[in-house]
């Protein structure tokens, strides 16, 4: 006799992903974790290939072959518009791992995951920046969140290259003088910004290892730099700008409601941008409830596939305390 899936639950993101096989009572039945989900980079096929194969490892903790499943409720970064979730809700119906399928940009999941009810804004800042809102009758608010062709600005990718843009105006002279010239270079063992720039540019030091620069901003923002700060400051600013507007669409700026702060840069907790983004969003939204999220991703994916099947409260509260 197989083992009856309710819901196949997928968080995939660029680095990592996890899937969940829940059954109908919400105990999980088997997990498992693989690669990244980039379909920009490798095509939507190939990457739906890495699914199957992170979905293959779970299905096989089961201690019998499952029955088809109920529902497929995958969270995925690059999902980035509503045309892209069709496309990709499309793929994963093709292959047919489940008997309906919903496909959400993966900040849903960080978002879900949060609340005990689907309903809140969630903004997440870890390489780029997103923001999505919903509310239990099925509304959302949501940005394209592609970079700066949809009008964002920050994440740890964007604050990287905003500090290397004002070190190296600082030290040939062009801009306000910042520790962020020495600091930066420094983190590499180099003694000047003119010798990171040769390096970024030649290969010798990756382009992928700029990210390893946004520690070092909020470390020297801490230590009092003007330049520095005022990045950290516009990143506050910035985050609660989405917030808020998240908020405003779904009439909820006057409303009791959770606003919860995910991705590597929020997580990190620096009270300089943290305690800012607080401070901000409580004169917008007074009654907004602003904390840091724990939970992983893909329990949010998890719950909004328990939400699909229509599962009532204690099968929520059981999945959340195998989380806990």
């Amino acid at each position: 006799m197989g083992v009856n899936v309710s819901v196949i639950a997928i968080d995939a993101g660029n680095s990592k992903t996890d899937v969940a096989l829940i059954g109908d009572d919400g105990t999980v039945l088997a997990t498992a974790r693989g690669g990244g989900f980039q379909p920009p980079a490798i095509g939507v096929e190939a990457a739906i290939d890495v699914l199957a194969g992170v979905l293959e490892r779970a299905v096989a903790e089961l201690p019998a072959p499952p029955v088809l499943a109920g529902h497929v409720s995958a969270c995925l970064a690059n999902a980035d518009l509503p045309v892209e979730e069709a496309e990709l809700a499309a793929a994963l119906e093709s292959r047919g791992w489940g008997s309906s399928v919903e496909v959400r940009n993966d900040t849903f999941a960080i978002l879900r995951a949060g609340v005990d009810e689907p309903r809140g804004v969630a903004v997440v800042c870890g390489a780029g920046i997103n923001c999505v809102g919903m509310t239990p009758d099925g509304r959302t608010a949501r940005f394209p969140a592609i970079g700066r062709i949809s009008g964002d600005w920050g994440g740890g990718s964007g604050l990287a290259e905003e500090a290397l843009w004002f070190a190296a105006r600082a030290e040939d002279g062009r801009g306000e003088a910042s520790e962020l010239a020495r600091a930066l270079p420094r983190h590499f063992g180099l003694d000047s910004m003119y010798g990171l720039i040769e390096a970024l540019h030649r290969g010798a030091i990756p382009l992928g290892r700029r990210h390893e620069l946004t520690p070092v901003l909020f470390a020297t923002a801490e230590a009092g730099d003007p330049v520095a700060a005022a990045l950290v400051k516009r990143q506050a600013h910035e985050v609660v700008a989405m917030a808020s507007v998240a908020l405003d669409r779904l009439d909820l700026l006057e409303e009791e409601v959770p606003v919860l702060l995910g991705g590597s840069v929020l997580a990190a907790r620096h009270p300089q941008l943290n305690d800012r983004i607080a401070a901000l969003l409580a004169a917008r939204a007074p009654k907004a409830e602003v904390r840091v999220v724990s939970e992983p991703p893909v329990l949010g994916a998890a719950l909004l596939g328990l939400d699909r099947t229509g599962a009532g409260p204690e099968v929520h509260r059981r999945l959340r305390a195998w989380y806990a």
